[in-house]
């Protein structure tokens, strides 16, 4: 198999995505969602504090508080700056800390999630189109506009119609940048440290996000979808 075109350095961040194979839907409902909500920020860590078939048979605040000292801790594979899950696709904006964070990260997430919604799916073969793709985020400008568009991306692909929808989109990060969630998985700081508050983020990723919608209206016919 070729080597991946674009090196994988470590202290750099990409944007990292991929979607369901043919086009395929690769969350299908709320269980779906936070069972690979819960293998990102597990298979983040370095050195995990349990197996995760036992991770999976512990109570929900038992994995709640696993999640947490995980996150505490910071022995990464890689840091997860943010992160928005759709129906076919993903898109994670991540920080590798350990050499080979990032494709060890995205391997135990992909084998784990895919075994899983294959068993519960009753389905078989691969769930994601190839390697997943990654795109090194070369200036604050770019990270910051990244930033902003994985977390309009359900507004602008109309899963969800409103603005307090989306706010509160649960399988994304944005709820966490707005302090509308209780969880600390990502390292925000590296978007918000850009911001005066979170009132001037807020208005940031809000402006002109209709335009940005009619703008995914058209894309299809200038540039091709991931």
């Amino acid at each position: 198999m070729p080597g991946r075109e674009i090196p994988l350095v470590s202290n750099e961040i990409y944007h990292v995505f991929n979607r369901g194979t043919a086009g395929l839907p690769t969350f299908y409902n709320k269980r779906n969602y936070i069972r690979a909500l819960e293998t990102l920020f597990f298979y983040q860590s370095k050195k995990l504090p349990l197996k995760y078939s036992h991770f999976l048979k512990i109570s929900n605040s038992q994995r709640e508080l696993i999640l947490q000292h995980i996150s505490k801790e910071k022995d990464f594979l890689v840091e997860i700056i943010s992160f928005c899950l759709m129906p076919n696709h993903f898109h994670l904006l991540l920080k590798q800390i350990t050499d080979g964070g990032i494709s060890k990260f995205m391997s135990n997430f992909s084998n784990s999630y895919t075994r899983y919604l294959n068993t519960s799916a009753n389905r078989f073969g691969p769930l994601f189109q190839g390697k997943f793709k990654a795109v090194r985020i070369e200036t604050d400008e770019q990270l910051i506009h990244v930033n902003r568009y994985l977390h309009i991306n359900p507004y602008t692909s109309y899963v969800v119609k409103t603005r307090e929808e989306l706010e509160n989109y649960p399988y994304s990060s944005l709820p966490e940048y707005l302090g509308k969630s209780r969880t600390n998985y990502c390292a925000k700081e590296i978007i918000l440290d850009n911001f005066k508050s979170i009132d001037s983020y807020k208005e940031y990723i809000f402006d002109e996000i209709d335009y940005e919608r009619e703008l995914h209206n058209i894309k299809h016919l200038v540039l091709e979808e991931i």
